[in-house]
Order: C-alpha cells, then sequence, then structure tokens
C-alpha cells in the first residue's frame, strides 16, 4: 500500500496540513489540485475552517461531506488499505480486515486528537513564538474589490541614497521614501483602463474588474514580497498557498524594470501565471523555456539598440561612450549595443558598468571617465534607480557638455527634475514607447484629489510632492516645505503631468490592462465543447484560473480606442515602435519634453527612423554635437588606424601615386585605370594625355623645319655640282661618288620623318632599318671616296700594283658591300623581331606614350654597331691618308666629317637610353641631322666655296701651277 507524508505548520494562529510532493497551485488537473486545510481559531473569537483538502484525506480525517463515505459507514472506513483478496479464504480475509480496520481507525482518532491539540496550543501559546515567525513588513496595497482582480507592481516610491556595502556589516534595511511622479502615474493609468473597462458593456458585461497594487520601490526583496503578498494574500506569506475568501487573482501587471521582472518571473512562471509587462525591455525576457508565463506591452530592447544605432548614423556620430547597469538589462542591452554600433562604423570610448551596489570609489571612476573622454554621446542601458548616484556626482563636478541618450525615460523622473540635474540632462534624447490617445486619461488625473480617493496610498505623498506642501498627518520627509497641505490647491496648473501622461509608458499599461480584459472576454466567449482545454472544455470565468487565461492571453488580438492593433508574437512582444522624445529647458528655465521623430521597426527598410529635424534644438548653439575620435579624411587620403585605438581613431595621409579617393572618409585609396590618372587633388579619375612627336607639336614641327633645311642642303649642292660637273673640283673628288653621297644626305635627312607622327605598324619597322641603311650607304660613300683618294695618290708610279684598282668598280663594291651587309641585317631583324607600336603607361604616370618597341634591342645595337664601325674605318682611312698633297685631298674633310659623325653618335647612346617619349624620338633625330649635317658641311661646303666664292681656284691652269695635280680621277 502507498502512504502519503504529512507536514503540520503552526504559522500564527492557524494550523496547515500540506501534502508532499504534489504542488497545491499547479492549475493543471494532471498533476492534482492543492491539498490544504487552515483551522482557524482565535483566542477570543471562533472562526470557521475552510477545507482545501481533497476527498480521500477529508475521508479520513471525518472532516466535511465526504467523511464516512465508506462501504460500511464510519469515518475510518475510506481510509482502509485493499484487501489482499485470493491469498486467504473468506473467513480469514473478513478477520483480517477486520483487524487492519480497528488498527488504522485507531490511528486515525489519535491523529485527529494530535491536531486539535496541537491548534488548541499554538492559540494558547502564538504570542509567546514571535521569534520563529518569518521577519516581514507591513505590505500596503491599494486594493478594490471586484469579480476578478487584477494585480500591479509599480515602483513608485525610490529608495533614498543607499549606504555603500561594505560586506563587514549587515546590510542596512533600504528606506523607500523619494516619490516619483511617473511611476505614480503609471499606477493611474492602470486605474484609469479598469474604469473604462467595467464602464462599457462590449469588454467584460456583468464582471466587475477590481485591482491590488503593490509598490516594489524598485528592489528586487520588495517585488518579490509584492508578488507573494499577490499570491497567497497573506502577510506571512507561505509558497503554494492563497488564503482568500473573496474574488481570484487573474493576472499581474508588472513589472518596470527588466531585473525585477526576471526575479517576479521565475516566480510566477512556476505556477504559469500571466504576467505583462508595461516597462521591461531586456531581450533575456523573449525566452519561452524560461519565462513561459511573461508578456509585455514594451518592446524588447534589441529594436531599442536598432533604433538609437540609426540616429548616431544619421547624425554621423561615430565616438560614443556607454553606460550599462549590472543587470540582465542593462548587460545585454549594453553587448547589443555595442555591437550594433560596431557594425555600423560607430566605436564605444567608453564601455562602464554601473554598480547596483553602491560603490563610491566606481562612482568616482566612471565621473572621471566622462570628464576625461572626447566623446560628446553617452548612450545610457539603465534604470533610475541605478543611474542616480552617477548622474547626481556628475552634477556635482558640472560636466555639463555632454549629450544623453536613453534607454529608459528616466530622466523623465521626478528624481532628475531639480534645478541640479537640469543642466547636465539637457537636450537628452529619450527612445519611449509610442504613445496612443487616451481619450480622458488628462481629466481623470487632474480629478485626483485625497479626499476623493482616500485608499490611495501614494496620492498624500503625491500631493506633497507636487505642490511642495506637508500634511499634518502624514510621515513623509519631502524637504522643509513649512506650507501645510489643505486640499484647495488645483492640479489644472501642472504641467508635469501632462508631459508625463502624453509619454508612451502609460500607454503600455493601458494597453497591458485591456490585454487582460479582452482575453477574459475570449475566455467568456467560449463554446462548451469547442473549448482549449482536456475534452474540449472551456473555463468558466468566475472561476477562471490563471493558466487558463494565460492561453487567451497569447493568443488575444484587438484594437484598441487608439485604433491601434494590439497582440503578442510568439515570444510574448509587442510590435516596436518608439517616439523620441527631446528633454528641453525652455526659456523660463523648466522642462519641456518636444517628440522630435519616431523609430518603427515594422517600416520599409530603411525608413524605421524619422527624425523631425526642426524639432531638435542641440544646445550647442543649434548645432548637432561632434561626437567623433577623428575627423573624417578629406578627398585624396585614407585613414591609417592608431596603435592600440579603435577603428575611429585614425591618421589621414594621401594616397599613393595613380590611386584617388572621390569620398570622405575612406579607408582605402581607389586605383585608377590604365588610361586614366589622378586629378592634382586626387579626388578624381582623369584620362591620362597621350604624348608621342606630332607635326603639331612645337618640337615637332621645328625638326620638321630643321628636316627640311637639312635635307635642302645636300639637295642644292648636288645642283651645284652638277650643274659644275666638268669642273676641276668636281672631277677631282669623284663625281660619280659625290652625287651618290649626297643623294644619301638628302635621304638621311629625309629618314627622320619617319619618326615624327603617331607610332604604327609600318612606320615602326622604317623608322630603324631606314636610318640604319641610308647611314650604312652615307658611310660606305664616304669610305669609298677616302680609298680612292688613298690609292689614286698611293698609284701614281707606273709600276704600282694599285694601278688595278682605279675606276669605278672599287668604289662601286665597296659601297654596294658596305649597304648589303647592313640591309641583311636589318631582314633579319624585321623577320625575328620586328619592332611595334606600344603604349607605355610606366614611364610617366600621368601620361600614355604611344612608341615603338624595338622587338629586339639587340638588333637596334647590331645596327648602330656596324654603321659605327664603318664609321671608325672611314676615320682610320682618312687618317692616313692626311699626309698627301693637300690640293683637292678630301681626307682632311672626311677625318672631320668622321670625327663629327663618331661625337654625334657617341654621344647618342647615353642620350637616347635616358630619355622616353617624344624626346627619346627627338634625340634620334637631332643625331640624325647632326651627322648627315657634319658630313654634308665638312666634305661639301669647301668644295661649293671654291666653286661659287674661289672660282680661279678651279682652273686647271691654276692645278697646274701649283703643280699638284697629279692624275684626272
Amino acid at each position: 500500500m502507498v502512504w502519503r507524508t504529512i507536514l503540520f505548520t503552526i504559522p500564527g494562529n492557524s494550523v496547515q496540513v500540506i501534502t508532499s510532493p504534489s504542488p497545491p497551485l499547479l492549475p493543471d488537473g494532471t498533476t492534482g489540485p492543492a491539498s490544504k486545510a487552515e483551522l482557524s481559531e482565535g483566542a477570543g473569537n471562533a472562526g470557521a475552517a475552510e477545507a482545501l483538502l481533497p476527498g480521500w484525506l477529508t475521508d479520513m480525517l471525518g472532516i466535511g461531506a465526504g467523511a464516512g463515505g465508506g462501504e460500511n459507514g464510519g469515518f475510518c472506513v475510506a481510509g482502509l488499505p485493499l484487501s489482499d483478496a485470493g491469498l486467504f479464504s473468506s473467513r480469514d480475509a473478513a478477520a483480517i480486515s477486520i483487524i487492519k480496520s480497528i488498527t488504522y481507525c485507531g490511528i486515525m482518532i489519535m491523529t485527529r486528537i494530535l491536531l486539535l491539540l496541537t491548534f488548541t496550543a499554538s492559540a494558547f501559546s502564538s504570542n509567546q513564538h514571535e521569534a520563529c515567525k518569518p521577519k516581514t513588513r507591513n505590505m500596503n496595497a491599494y486594493l478594490r474589490e471586484g469579480n476578478i482582480l487584477i494585480g500591479g507592481i509599480f515602483p513608485v516610491l525610490l529608495k533614498s541614497d543607499t549606504p555603500e556595502n561594505t560586506f563587514a556589516e549587515p546590510p542596512t534595511l533600504v528606506k523607500c521614501e523619494k516619490f516619483q511622479l511617473k511611476p505614480y502615474i503609471l499606477v493611474q493609468s492602470m486605474i484609469f483602463a479598469i474604469d473604462e473597462v467595467n464602464r462599457s458593456p462590449s469588454v467584460l458585461p456583468n464582471i466587475t474588474v477590481g485591482f491590488q497594487i503593490h509598490d516594489s520601490c524598485y528592489i528586487p526583496l520588495r517585488a518579490l514580497e509584492s508578488t507573494m503578498y499577490l499570491l497567497t494574500n497573506q502577510k506571512q506569506y507561505i509558497p503554494n498557498y492563497r488564503c482568500q475568501k473573496g474574488n481570484p487573482l487573474i493576472a499581474i501587471i508588472g513589472e518596470n524594470g527588466s531585473q525585477l521582472s526576471i526575479c517576479v518571473s521565475r516566480l510566477l512562471s512556476l505556477y504559469r501565471f500571466p504576467q505583462i509587462s508595461y516597462g521591461s525591455s531586456v531581450s533575456l525576457l523573449s525566452d519561452k523555456m524560461q519565462f513561459p508565463s511573461f508578456l509585455r506591452t514594451f518592446p524588447s530592447d534589441q529594436f531599442l539598440v536598432y533604433g538609437l544605432t540609426r540616429f548616431a548614423v544619421h547624425v554621423h556620430w561615430n565616438w560614443i561612450g556607454i553606460l550599462y547597469e549590472g543587470t540582465d538589462f542593462g548587460e545585454t542591452g549594453g553587448k547589443l549595443l555595442k555591437e550594433d554600433l560596431f557594425k555600423n562604423g560607430i566605436c564605444t570610448a567608453f564601455f562602464e558598468i554601473i554598480p547596483i551596489v553602491y560603490s563610491k570609489e566606481k562612482i568616482q571612476y566612471i565621473t572621471n571617465v566622462i570628464q576625461h573622454s572626447s566623446a560628446k554621446v553617452i548612450m545610457a542601458v539603465a534604470h533610475e534607480s541605478n543611474i542616480y548616484p552617477l548622474i547626481k556626482e556628475i552634477a556635482n563636478q558640472n560636466i555639463p557638455e555632454k549629450l544623453w541618450l536613453s534607454f529608459d525615460s528616466w530622466s523623465l523622473s521626478a528624481a532628475f527634475s531639480s534645478n541640479t540635474f537640469l543642466k547636465i540632462l539637457n537636450g537628452s534624447i529619450l527612445y519611449v514607447p509610442r504613445g496612443g490617445k487616451m481619450a480622458g486619461f488628462q481629466q481623470f488625473l487632474y480629478s485626483l484629489h485625497p479626499f476623493t480617493y482616500p485608499n490611495d496610498i501614494h496620492i498624500r505623498i503625491f500631493w506633497e510632492d507636487v505642490f511642495g506642501c506637508k500634511w499634518p498627518t502624514t510621515d513623509s520627509d519631502n524637504g522643509t516645505q513649512s506650507r501645510i497641505c489643505t486640499g484647495t490647491e488645483n492640479l489644472l496648473g501642472v504641467n508635469a503631468l501632462f508631459d508625463i501622461s502624453t509619454s508612451g509608458q502609460p500607454y503600455t499599461v493601458y494597453n497591458a490592462v485591456y490585454a487582460v480584459t479582452h482575453a477574459l472576454k475570449d475566455l467568456s466567449l467560449c463554446i462548451t465543447g469547442k473549448g482549449p482545454f482536456e475534452n474540449r472544455t472551456c473555463a468558466n470565468i468566475n472561476n477562471a484560473k490563471p493558466w487558463q487565461l494565460l492561453h487567451y492571453l497569447r493568443n488575444v488580438r484587438f484594437v484598441n480606442k487608439a485604433g491601434e492593433e494590439i497582440f503578442f508574437d510568439v515570444n510574448g512582444d509587442p510590435p516596436a515602435a518608439y517616439d523620441l522624445i527631446a528633454w528641453y529647458l525652455n526659456v523660463s528655465g523648466e522642462s519641456k519634453y518636444v517628440h522630435v521623430g519616431k523609430y518603427d521597426s515594422a517600416a520599409p527598410s530603411g525608413q524605421e527612423l524619422f527624425i523631425r529635424e526642426e524639432a531638435l534644438m542641440w544646445k550647442d548653439q543649434g548645432k548637432v554635437p561632434v561626437s567623433i575620435c577623428s575627423a573624417n579624411c578629406g578627398l585624396g587620403h585614407r585613414k591609417v588606424l592608431q596603435n592600440g585605438q579603435p577603428p575611429c581613431c585614425f591618421d589621414c595621409i594621401p594616397c599613393s601615386q595613380g590611386e584617388i579617393t572621390n569620398i570622405t572618409g575612406a579607408s582605402d585609396c581607389i586605383k585608377c585605370l590604365d588610361d586614366s590618372w589622378p586629378s592634382k587633388g586626387q579626388d578624381k579619375c582623369i584620362k591620362k594625355s597621350i604624348e608621342f612627336l606630332s607635326y603639331q607639336d612645337f618640337l615637332g614641327a621645328t625638326l620638321t623645319t630643321i628636316t627640311s633645311i637639312t635635307a635642302l642642303l645636300p639637295a642644292m649642292i648636288l645642283i651645284i655640282f652638277a650643274k659644275y660637273r666638268h669642273t676641276p673640283i668636281v672631277k677631282a673628288n669623284n663625281r660619280e661618288l659625290s652625287y651618290i653621297l649626297l643623294i644619301a644626305l638628302v635621304l638621311c635627312s629625309l629618314c627622320s620623318l619617319i619618326f615624327i607622327g603617331k607610332p604604327t605598324a609600318l612606320m615602326c619597322m622604317l623608322q630603324q632599318t631606314v636610318f640604319g641603311i641610308m647611314f650604312a650607304l652615307c658611310v660606305s660613300c664616304v669610305l669609298a671616296k677616302t680609298i680612292t683618294v688613298v690609292i689614286a695618290f698611293k698609284a701614281t708610279n707606273p709600276n704600282s700594283k694599285l694601278r688595278k684598282w682605279m675606276g669605278p668598280v672599287l668604289p662601286g663594291c665597296i659601297i654596294c658591300f658596305g649597304t648589303i651587309v647592313q640591309v641583311t641585317l636589318c631582314v633579319v631583324w624585321l623577320s625575328t623581331a620586328p619592332p611595334f607600336p606600344e603604349e607605355n603607361r610606366k614611364f610617366k604616370l600621368d601620361t600614355i606614350i604611344i612608341e615603338c618597341n624595338d622587338g629586339s634591342s639587340n638588333a637596334l645595337w647590331w645596327l648602330l654597331g656596324y654603321m659605327g664601325l664603318l664609321a671608325n674605318i672611314s676615320l682610320a682611312v682618312a687618317f692616313l691618308a692626311r699626309t698627301l698633297p693637300d690640293t683637292f685631298n678630301e681626307a682632311k674633310f672626311v677625318t672631320f666629317s668622321m670625327l663629327v659623325f663618331v661625337s654625334v653618335w657617341l654621344s647618342f647612346i647615353p642620350a637616347y637610353l635616358s630619355t622616353r617619349g617624344k624626346y627619346m624620338v627627338a634625340v634620334e633625330i637631332f643625331a640624325i641631322l647632326s651627322s648627315s649635317s657634319g658630313l654634308v658641311i665638312c666634305i661639301f661646303i669647301p668644295k661649293c666655296y671654291i666653286i661659287l666664292v674661289r672660282s680661279e681656284m678651279n682652273t686647271r691652269e691654276y692645278l697646274i701651277r701649283k703643280g699638284t695635280f697629279t692624275s684626272k680621277m
């Protein structure tokens, strides 16, 4: 057989019987209902016993109508164990059953006697055991009866200055004395909504909704105590039991802070007791595994993070300080904020935690960090009770140049409304849930009066705070007011009521109440046989369990009086929409709240944030505060991160050659295309100039003119020689070779024109080859003339063997051989690696040089080397012929011409190699023209001088008289 353990406890003047392990308040039938018997008996008055025990226990103890319901009658029979049928005969079984019954009934009788004796003893000794009672504080509540009760937890009073906890002594009891106007307005918004529901015939007809409201003082301990009181309805609360003879509590609206909501929700979630928060935003509460019965009408802080980041991006801030409180709300929100800011290129100047246990050293340290930080903007992820000591210290040190952006609307609190804080928090921007129109709420607030609502536990303190007076019957300490409250004061002139009542958070409380009542309405409209519970049953609204209401709350969807659709997603979160409220000081020094924008997460991408620029009144002479670590780099510059600093702290350096930045704040420069080049400011790419030696250039035109003159000079000399071809001086210098040389010199000069103009494939192949062949022809002619002169003078002896080389054959062979070798070299060059045009983009970064690539540099040097070889041979032969008779002897002139020729081309080599583009071409043209002109001037100008000026010297008689004419050419 199975025995159950029965525990007896004696709290005060009652005896409770608790069966374990069944949890009494678990509402579903799978775990069993509550099992409790509370027998109340006072010292001088009789009390009625309320039996909440299951049938088997009431039968056993003989309590209630079920007692004695056994087969054989008597209150003990129901507790008998089953007979062991089949093991004994019927007679033996009957005997054994009788023995067991007698024994069991004796035990039950003794149990009842012990219970009564214990209960009686506890009644007389209750005053002697006060030390055994749990310590409880006076849990005042604002209560209004109704068919159904909605609980509320609000931090109306704020703890006074928190003493520093040294952990060297027991903590002192925190006093809640500092009145807060805003939470009190939230309380009134709950009452206002309940009054509207009770007046409405369409929401819950024939049902009166009541409320029971407690003050948490923004302390987790007080919040848990309030929750336990709401659950048990006892000052000395015991888990799992509710002592209530009145109407059931169906849901709890609260808490404001995330830290408090987490504490409360962990307790309420054990019983699946519905909780709707009007101000908790930490994203952890969206986890339905941990908080299955938690819902909220205040959006998750994940969306608040996005909203704050978008605002910072909008005003171009990239250097922001973050303060967060040491709670789940602060740590989660601070981490999300820092990550989202970083994703959007915004750095964190400091990331400091605000201690929830007051520490003077930590507060002073954070204040010092804020004072010395270059960040002008601070984002605070903290509730007013935790950030108050820090703001107070900042105010004492007078650090007003910072702009505050707040997660929570703590700057709306009356705790920060004194002149000490106004200058510090002036211009603060707050993200508050989007408010909605609550018709009649303003008039409701103005109707508040201590005489009208005497049960309101905070209304007298509220009256004292608003009017700066003091009721003679209260113990509140709101300063040293000398004026006595009379009750004739008028709330119509209190602007703070209007400012707070039109903000977003009263609206979230309002929606929370309506969510509960609409869920109750859906519950009442359930059709039997189509219900959501076991066997398709429905709940009875007059005896509905909280877990039953939770089912409807999760699925509630309605349109409130403001026209907004209210619902919860799968995580119990509402749609995220915020109003941006700026807190300013007006001319008279009073605080003023201005709606400056909104953030709607449901808006199209990129349009979530809307800012009313004209409504923003920055305290820095109307200019947006500049909060950056380093100013954006200008055009043509890029960022270089500073060592050991966040990415927003950097130096700016110019872009490298060939790179630009066309936007400010660029991290990298952009390389221009090959045909482009940065502008002077390196902010844009411009097309590179095309460079080649053209006829339109001044240099090209000048060289063309010089080329024409240089080509014209040998042509004119050729004409003169042709005209005076029968004169001795022309005939004496081998007339035919002179004609060939002059023609070659004309062609050498003209070949420089091939180098002028935009290079093409044909031009590139002709430039060096034509130049090489023409000069090889010229030098070969000079060599032939020199050898001819030497042979002429050496072959004067009739017996000389050189006479057989006299005549035109030898010069012709020399010219042909010298030229054919060069032609062969050029043919091999063009066959293997012909020159081709190319664009040189490297020599000048801002210019594209169109030039001819030689194809094979070795071939070019072979060509020039061969030409130099011919020139040196000619120079050597001419040098050897210098001692011959000088009458009509060209050896000296040839020597000078070859010296000029060799000098020019030796100078050409380094000049050619050190230049590029059109100047390289100009150097080669200059070398061509200089060397050809040197040949013309040194060889032919003296002869032209004799022909044209000293014609008397150009006669046979003059030559005979000199005796130097030895042979006829």
